[in-house]
């Protein structure tokens, strides 16, 4: 093998997600050349990334513009980190999880054919890394592992270089579903059920997955190009469900005295997860997530370890390396009320708009007829804002208006409380003080828009 000039380049597809920024972020700070794609990018990393990022929808992109954003990032290696959990409006999973990587695949094996009709059979084609999910194709109960599994047979049959990745419980900086509820429920006093519990559930340090893409780029420069592997990648002795909650919550201070929840519960919330699921949110506990802890995490590395000569941390040593800042304690108690803050401003809104518009319509129309308004227009400014408020908190329910939602309710608020003051005055030392708890209100939405992004 020739060794190669020039360093190779790597573009990270779903570079936004949590495997696939980890990737960017262990490899640029290995002095990588690395292009991150993704549909959009958080403030946050658009800054990290300022220049470098690429933004397009990849997954909805047909396949001319596919093959000319292929075309046009000139990577030598992509990283396919894309993927979905669970269907959700206007995304089924099947589009995420195997259309797209059939696409890709054929972009790539009719960009090799092309470069030997152009009479250039030196051009190397793109060695394709792909992040998959770990366990036994029999063993697969969900859309989500089905389709996984056929992008992987996909992808094995193409004939392009190819290596497989398959992560077990992946452990990063950054917190998002699953161990975005690990950590939460850490410091909750609850424990799993026994029989989830019990579970293996193999943990893989994000780092390991940026190593071995490392030890990949170190093998292409050396002019390296057959690749035809799989690699489980994750620790050699599998942790439980149970012993990685544990260990959070001995990092995180959580209590010692727990409670063991019953299974019907879980299933209960997964239930619900599926559900608001469909109002565009992502929740880590939904039916599709609980199948496949319930599976198991498992897998072999020992081929892993052998190609790339790596040996992945274990499970205690990467959660005790978890920063167990104020940060990271604020994070995980905040986790689960944040779903409680979105739903009691939705019931806030929509309920206190109904009464208005129902039951208490005569009375609210009558402090308005009281203070000199005509009944028309009273009526009217009851209707209106009524339904104002209504609005508001169906804007708060949908993940993609919920920001929007929160600041017309701040804006709303303000505009009442300051039109009280105004108008009628007296309202402000009625007994139950209805205008005093507006200021409350105000800060439970200023806390709901502080703890509104999920990456």
């Amino acid at each position: 093998m020739t060794r190669i000039s020039h360093p190779p380049i790597v573009a990270v597809l779903g570079a936004s997600g949590l495997i696939g920024e980890a990737i960017c972020g262990y490899l640029m700070a290995q002095g990588h050349k690395v292009v991150p794609v993704a549909r959009r990018f958080t403030p946050v990393q658009n800054a990290a990334w300022e220049g470098l990022a690429v933004q397009m929808p990849l997954v909805d992109a047909e396949r001319p513009a596919l093959q000319a954003a292929i075309s046009k990032l000139q990577a030598d290696v992509i990283v396919n980190c894309i993927g979905a959990l669970q269907d959700a409006p206007g995304s089924p999973v099947a589009r995420a999880n195997r259309d797209f990587v059939a696409t890709l695949v054929d972009v790539l094996q009719d960009e090799t054919s092309e470069s030997h009709r152009d009479g250039q059979p030196g051009r190397d084609p793109r060695l394709l890394i792909h992040v998959s999910i770990p366990g036994d194709g029999r063993d697969d109960l969900t859309d989500f592992s089905r389709e996984k599994r056929a992008a992987e047979a996909t992808i094995a049959r193409s004939g392009l270089p190819f290596i497989i990745l398959h992560p077990g419980f992946v452990y990063a900086e950054a917190a998002y579903g699953g161990s975005a509820l690990m950590r939460a429920l850490a410091v909750l006093p609850f424990d799993l059920p026994e029989a989830l519990a019990s579970r293996p559930f193999a943990v893989t340090d994000a780092r390991d997955i940026g190593r071995s893409v490392e030890v990949v780029l170190a093998d292409w420069t050396t002019g390296r190009r057959a690749w035809q592997s799989h690699w489980d990648i994750m620790e050699t002795e599998a942790s439980t469900v149970g012993s990685v909650l544990a260990g959070l919550a001995r990092r995180l201070a959580g209590p010692k005295r727990r409670i063991r929840v019953p299974g019907w519960m879980l299933t209960t919330a997964s239930r619900a997860g599926d559900l608001v699921s469909w109002l565009g949110w992502r929740p880590p506990v939904r039916s599709t997530a609980l199948v496949e802890m319930a599976r198991g995490v498992t897998g072999d590395s020992a081929t892993w370890r052998r190609e790339t000569g790596l040996d992945p941390l274990s499970g205690p040593r990467t959660l005790a390396m978890t920063a167990a800042t104020v940060q990271e304690r604020w994070f995980a108690r905040l986790y689960m009320l944040k779903a409680m803050i979105i739903g009691i401003l939705v019931v806030f809104w929509v309920v206190s708009g109904g009464i208005a518009l129902t039951v208490a319509f005569d009375a609210a129309t009558r402090i308005l007829t009281d203070h000199g308004f005509a009944e028309p227009l009273a009526k009217a400014i009851t209707i209106v804002t009524s339904l104002m408020d209504i609005s508001i908190g169906l804007a708060i329910l949908h993940r993609r208006t919920c920001r929007i939602g929160l600041l017309a309710g701040i804006a709303l608020s303000l505009f009442y409380m300051i039109s009280a003051a105004l108008i009628t005055p007296d309202m402000w030392i009625e007994p139950l003080g209805a205008l005093v708890k507006t200021g409350p209100s105000i800060i439970l939405m200023m806390v709901g828009l502080a703890v509104l992004e999920e990456r």
